[in-house]
Formats: structure tokens, sequence, C-alpha cells
């Protein structure tokens, strides 16, 4: 399924361990932070040599998550982990600040030379377990813009339509939530998911977003539930597919990844 080209279609990512400050994290800072380190340059080069087109390294340990800031430490901690990860891999990277930081994720991404941010909720308002969030694109896509009259380079936005563990109080239907994220938000790409980590998009539900999508040139991904069965019925329907869970010990997500699972999205 993996193809080189602009857009990436094979999408793999990094579930980071806790990092310093969160509940589950154990040792000091900086031992919490080279461990990390070492298992997030692991599982990228793993998934480089699998054929994936890119990576999306995210605090996915760090539950229950803040819903819109982290703490500092949070960023200091995904900035050098971001840095190793795109020091040691070719590929393409993104970086996911759970729940909702988008502007961390893009001061992460201008530090470590990453490419894309995704943002779970960038457009309306989304009843969540962290709470009521509020998409805030009309700040963030200003100050991209003025990163980059200092000279940044531009990091593409990637954003959620009707994310995954949420209901959104905005718009319900997935073709104009598609058309508010890409066209309104000014996302670069939209992703889809099912309900909550690792479960599908219905089909029928996944066919209004890809014609959405295409209507208003936009890139749409699955962000969530692909796995080496569906991967082919999917594949026709998106731009690429975003894989974490299905590739890991269980299908369980923050699990281990298992080698054998790899190779079967190729």
């Amino acid at each position: 399924m993996a193809k080189k080209s602009a857009i990436p279609s094979l999408v793999g990512v990094v579930h980071l361990p806790p990092l310093p400050g969160a509940p589950r994290a154990t040792g000091s800072a900086s031992a919490v932070v080279a461990q990390a380190t070492r298992r997030a340059i692991d599982e990228a080069r793993a998934l480089e040599r699998a054929g994936f087109d890119a990576l999306v390294v995210e605090n996915f340990g760090d539950a229950p998550f803040y819903k819109t800031t982290v703490p500092p430490v949070t960023v200091a901690a995904m900035s050098a982990i971001a840095c190793a990860v795109r020091a040691a891999t070719r590929l393409p990277l993104g970086i996911n600040v759970l729940r909702n930081d988008g502007f961390s994720a893009l001061a992460i991404a201008l530090v470590s030379g990453a490419s894309f941010i995704r943002v779970n909720v960038l457009s309306g308002i989304a009843a969540t377990d962290q709470g009521l969030i509020e998409g805030e694109a009309a700040r963030l896509l200003r100050e991209r813009e003025a990163t980059r009259a200092l000279g940044g380079p531009r990091v593409a936005i990637w954003g959620d339509a009707l994310v995954k563990h949420a209901r959104t109080l905005s718009v319900d239907d997935v073709e104009l939530a598609v058309e508010e994220v890409g066209s309104r938000s000014l996302a670069d790409a939209v992703i889809v998911t099912g309900a909550t980590t690792g479960r599908a998009i219905g089909s029928s539900r996944l066919e209004v977003a890809s014609h959405a999508a295409r209507k208003i040139r936009k890139p749409l991904y699955l962000g969530s539930g692909v796995t080496p069965e569906n991967a082919g019925e999917v594949a026709g329907f998106v731009d690429g597919v975003i894989v974490g869970s299905a590739l890991r010990r269980g299908g369980l997500a923050g699990a281990p990844l298992e080698t054998r699972r790899l190779g079967v999205f190729e």
C-alpha cells in the first residue's frame, strides 16, 4: 500500500511512554527522557525499514491528558525526542501533542525539523474526556505565519474532522465537518476516525468523507481502525492511513511494536 510521493500514504505512529511529570512516569526526568528517546528511535527505524512513508510522534503515555496547554517539561521532553528521531530517520516527521496543544506541537516541529502537526480539534467545539475543547484555527494559523516571517519553515497542519474520543457540539454531519476543517479552518490535510482509538470508521461515513475531501481538494487520512485486513478496502477512499494500535502487541495502543505486524501494510 505504501508509495513514495509528496503526500505520505502510510504513516506510522510512535507512541511515547509516560514523559516527565506524567502520573505513570518513574525515575528522574533525564532518565525518563533517555529511555523514551531510545524507544522512539528504535520504533522509527523499524517503521522506516518496513516501508512506511512518514512518522507521527505523540505523547500517548501521558494520559490523563491536559485538554490544551501541556507543561513546559512535556514540550522540552518531546522536543529532545523529536530531534533525536529526526536525526535517526529520513522519513517526514509529524508531531501530535495530546490532547489538543497545537501551539506546542508547532514549536516542537519548528525546532526538530518536523514536516507537519496533527491537531485533534482544529475547528468547532468538542465534548471530550478532558472537558470542552474549542478549536483555535485562527490563532494557530497566524502563529504559523508569524514563524515563517522570522524565517521558519512551513509546517503543515493536519486537522481531525469529528475526532475520536469526543462528541461534537458543532456540526455533526461528516461531509460538513470535513469542509469546515479543510476549507474554513484551512487544514492542509483532513483526518477522519472511528469512535475511539483502534475502532474503524463506518464504510458509508468514510465514503461521504472521501467525497467531501475530494470536492475541496484536500488530502484525506484515516486515523483509526486500520488493519491488514481492511487496508485494501479503505485505500480507494483516502490518500493515506495513520496506523498505531495495529502495529503493536495484541493490537493495543502504547504496547511495544511487533515486527511481524509491520510488513503486512506494504
